[in-house]
């Protein structure tokens, strides 16, 4: 192929493109609504930031201000963690407003994560939020399908293909010119909203940028630039093979439907049919009908526990738990939430596994869609997927078996098996002890795992690029002018 050929067809393209009143009106539209989208995302992520971090450090403060107590009651007294907003799910929200950004921690219980903005929010909001990302991902392929579909099927309806290959041009020079005249046009609408985007970033993130953020950055600029990349070249064939730009402009209005509508409901839909999920009810139930089997730690009369204690009499060589060196309260709460998480942990990861499974089926499905690879990708990136979602959940479950287990050591050091009389000290420690607890502080997934886990999405999008170079260069051997 000769560079300076594909260069004029490329520039002819652009002008052609910007010539046309219908499609600068389209242009100047979808960039006001880049622009928008830019203003009320990081508007929405900021506010959202300050406001989880201020309701987090007035928990911490709760927590230190509670007086001197029973440490098992400051174990139901519970803590709260709420989930951090990534800086960039300004650009994407992902699956932001359908997760839930509060957990209540207690002992002997694992709550929900709570208060979704879906929560709050009409049914509108299955039908999308307009975000930065929405917008590459769905309009700006409808932009370039507009752009598309008379690049060369109305020039062979005109004629002049022939003119054209009378004068040396290939076919591979002609489809090639034609597809980066078209991604030209759309990098004039997507480098300027993504400089915008970087200085919303610096901004909310008070120019504080790790080396993980900015390469996040950078990848998202290069996962949209080859979904450009795909549709202008699935565009530009879909052209050179229509007899006219008519039904050019129907196929891709089709191909675009079908891509961004209904392959994504369809997948969701028999995913959910082949792998169901059981409800939040029912998942509770089984849990706590697991946790019964295991007896009650609280009942003193309880087969299994009186079996524990039993044993631990007779491993310490005492005839009564008052003369254990150790609070047996406390050890039989530990040894109930050790038994109660072990089995919630089992549940939940056979629930996730679960929806491993359904979305799964979307990461296979991406390869021959690559609106759900590019989707997959950039939830990844910025930090607004399922992965992250779960990866929260974990840690504030960790955090919340650390404070029981931490309440239950305290009581087994301070609080003796004596219960106090009418004019004894009640049975509680210094408010100083609530201090040793540390605070709860999430820790994002890491780069390497984020990209691990969407691996299959980056092959699809790699694979279909590398398909469409193929079909670029087979079309050019067996398409005819007329």
């Amino acid at each position: 192929m000769r560079i300076p050929i594909i260069k004029l067809i490329a520039h002819h393209s652009w002008k052609r493109a910007f010539s046309n009143s219908g499609v600068f009106v389209l242009n100047l539209l979808i960039a006001m609504l880049l622009i928008y989208a830019a203003v009320t995302g990081w508007m929405t992520v900021d506010k959202q930031v300050a406001m989880r971090q201020q309701y987090q450090e007035q928990a911490r403060h709760d927590w230190l201000s509670n007086p001197d107590k029973h440490p098992h009651r400051m174990a139901h007294y519970g803590h709260f963690a709420f989930r951090p907003r990534p800086s960039l799910s300004f650009f994407d929200f992902g699956m932001e407003n359908f997760m839930g950004s509060t957990q209540f921690l207690e002992a002997h219980k694992q709550n929900a994560v709570n208060f979704s903005e879906a929560g709050f929010s009409t049914g509108l909001l299955r039908f999308g939020e307009l975000s930065i990302a929405m917008i590459l991902q769905v309009l700006v392929p409808l932009l370039i399908c507009f752009l598309g579909f008379n690049s060369i099927a109305t020039e062979r309806e005109d004629g002049t293909l022939k003119v054209l290959f009378s004068q040396g041009v290939s076919w591979q020079e002609l489809i090639t010119g034609k597809a980066v005249g078209i991604i030209a046009v759309v990098l004039a609408l997507y480098l300027p909203v993504l400089l915008l985007s970087i200085g919303f970033w610096l901004m909310l993130t008070g120019f504080a940028v790790s080396a993980d953020e900015l390469i996040r950055l950078l990848s998202i600029a290069g996962i949209y630039f080859l979904y450009f990349v795909i549709y202008s070249l699935i565009a530009v064939l879909i052209s050179a093979w229509s007899k006219t730009a008519r039904s050019a402009l129907v196929q891709l209005i089709g191909i675009w439907l079908l891509f961004t509508t209904v392959l994504p409901r369809a997948t969701q839909s028999v995913g959910s049919w082949l792998h169901p999920a059981p409800s939040a009810t029912v998942f509770q139930a089984a849990v706590e009908k697991d946790v019964l089997k295991e007896g009650d730690s609280h009942n003193p009369d309880d087969r299994h526990y009186k079996a524990i204690k039993d044993s631990v009499l007779k491993a310490n060589q005492v005839e009564s738990v008052e003369q254990l060196r150790f609070n047996y309260s406390g050890f039989i709460m530990a040894e109930g939430e050790k038994i109660s998480a072990t089995i919630y942990n089992r549940h939940l990861e056979q629930l996730q596994h679960i929806y491993a499974q359904q979305n799964r089926l979307a990461r296979y499905t991406a390869f021959v869609n690559p609106f759900l690879s590019v989707k997959n990708l950039s939830m990844a990136m910025t930090g607004t997927d399922y992965q992250s979602y779960a990866s929260f959940q974990q840690q504030a479950e960790e955090y919340r078996y650390g404070l029981a287990q931490q309440m239950n050591a305290l009581q087994m050091k301070y609080i003796s098996n004596h219960k106090p009389g009418p004019g004894d000290k009640p049975a509680i420690i210094g408010r100083e002890h609530w201090a040793t607890l540390p605070e709860f502080s999430y820790r994002p997934v890491s780069l390497g795992a984020a990209v691990g886990h969407e691996l299959l999405s980056l092959t699809a999008l790699i694979c279909w690029l590398l398909l469409l170079t193929v079909l670029v260069q087979v079309s050019s051997q067996k398409l005819k002018a007329i």
